[in-house]
């Protein structure tokens, strides 16, 4: 079994930082991460970050892509040399045929044209979170001093692309923009030119006593922050609940499927497709039959069984003391972490007819019942029936084209097709609630 999972596709990600960033937006739960090191410096120290890239590496069998991702926090606070660094260590570690990818998820805050260039010649692809237009961007990912970050973050894009440095876009989906779903995504498509896309719930699960402390936001400004744990049946008023998740992604697939399929990649459509040909660990972990492939490891070698599990019951080890990345990840604990997604499903949800797609979604999220009592019911359940359903004949175009050797943006075809005799006036087949000319009818690629 370890050896045959050891050549599983597996991911870490490092946080060289730990939680320490230079913005304290109001939902980043990991800001609260910073108490379960109350000594530390937050910077990977050298032998750590040796030892992070010689383990990666060698887990990797020759000629095989190897990602090494680094996260925080704000990664871009340890400054070029660290990553000029990484690249030294990679090329002394690499294996035969090794291909690597380097990637970085920042807020753009802190670029400068020297980043720009670096970036550039090492081919890093940057993940830059932003969460629609400033007045929505604006609500929750605010600095130090409780300012606006929106126009810092347009000048970390404008900067990424002068240089022609490839990137994605994170966007989180919470209260604020959860109502916005076209906008948001007209947004990024056409005023940024994204052409990748992640779309993230907010969902703050907290307890009845921590829910007032919560509500102020996980950042430094809040001076009674708790350390932020997967406790509690509550959620805070800064989540995204079911049902805009939900419309939020028929919005915006509803736009994808017309006018994008194979310009633009979001990447829940795209897990939801390889579901409809059948792959089950296709994607999105949080869509995966099981999971336990996906690792954080801490600024001083700690690794977790999962970025949302940063808890100190949820430590496999450390590398710096003498564990490699590779056995904590065929471990038992980290075995019985990822089979448990399944295995602790609720047989309402065992029985759902869209289960093959969602899965259950991820653990962190199961804290609500079914509607017969059993507890582990996902907080987002109705919102991805809403959508799984309303996909299914689409994703069956697109998957049954794939299949036959044809492509995916077959689906603009039938889009065009069932759209040609639609009245301005009549309802948007999306379900709105809005007429067709003022939804995806309206403003928009023709």
């Amino acid at each position: 079994m370890g050896a045959s999972r050891a050549r599983d596709a597996f991911h870490v990600m490092s946080k060289p930082t730990g939680a320490i960033c230079n913005l304290d937006c109001d939902y980043c739960f990991f800001l609260s991460k910073e108490a379960l090191y109350p000594d530390s410096h937050f910077r990977m120290p050298p032998d750590v970050h040796e030892t992070y890239i010689q383990q990666l590496l060698a887990a990797h069998p020759d000629r095989e892509e190897v990602v090494v991702a680094f996260q925080g926090g704000e990664p871009t606070m340890m400054g070029l040399d660290f990553f000029r660094r990484t690249l030294e260590l990679e090329a002394r570690f690499a294996r035969p045929g090794q291909r690597i990818l380097n990637t970085i998820q920042t807020n753009a805050t802190l670029l400068d044209d020297e980043w720009g260039e670096f970036l550039a010649e090492h081919d890093f692809l940057v993940g830059v979170s932003i969460d629609g237009p400033a007045e929505l961007h604006d609500v929750y990912r605010s600095d130090k001093g409780g300012k606006p970050t929106f126009a810092r973050v347009m000048h970390g894009l404008d900067l990424l692309a002068r240089h022609g440095v490839e990137w994605n876009a994170l966007t989180t989906i919470n209260a604020a923009n959860g109502d916005h779903g076209l906008r948001v995504y007209r947004f990024l498509r056409d005023e940024l030119g994204a052409s990748f896309i992640q779309l993230i719930p907010i969902v703050e699960r907290v307890s009845e006593e921590l829910l007032p402390i919560a509500e102020r936001g996980w950042g430094g400004r809040n001076a009674d922050r708790p350390l932020y744990e997967q406790r509690g049946s509550l959620t805070t008023s800064r989540s995204v609940s079911g049902q805009q998740y939900g419309r939020f992604l028929i919005e915006v697939f509803e736009e994808w499927a017309r006018h994008d399929v194979g310009d633009v990649f979001v990447q829940m459509f795209d897990t939801a497709l390889g579901h409809w040909l059948g792959m089950k660990q296709a994607g999105m972990c949080v869509h995966a039959e099981t999971c336990g492939r996906a690792l954080a490891l801490e600024h001083n070698g700690d690794v977790f069984s999962c970025d949302h599990y940063v808890e100190s019951e949820y430590l496999l080890g450390n590398i710096a003391s003498g564990s490699t990345i590779l056995n904590l990840l065929e471990s038992p604990a980290q075995q019985q972490f990822g089979v448990a997604k399944r295995e602790s499903l609720p047989q309402y949800c065992v029985e759902c007819d869209v289960r093959f797609a969602c899965n259950g979604g991820c653990p962190k999220d199961r804290f609500l019942s079914t509607p017969t009592g059993e507890p582990g019911l996902h907080y987002l359940c109705d919102g991805y029936q809403a959508f799984f359903r309303h996909v299914d004949e689409p994703m069956r175009i697109m998957a049954d084209s794939l299949r036959n050797n044809g492509d995916a943006d077959v689906v603009k075809a039938w889009y065009r097709e069932a759209d040609s005799t639609r009245s301005r006036n009549e309802p948007c087949p999306c379900d709105s609630g809005r007429k067709w000319k003022a939804c995806h009818g309206g403003r928009g690629r023709p």
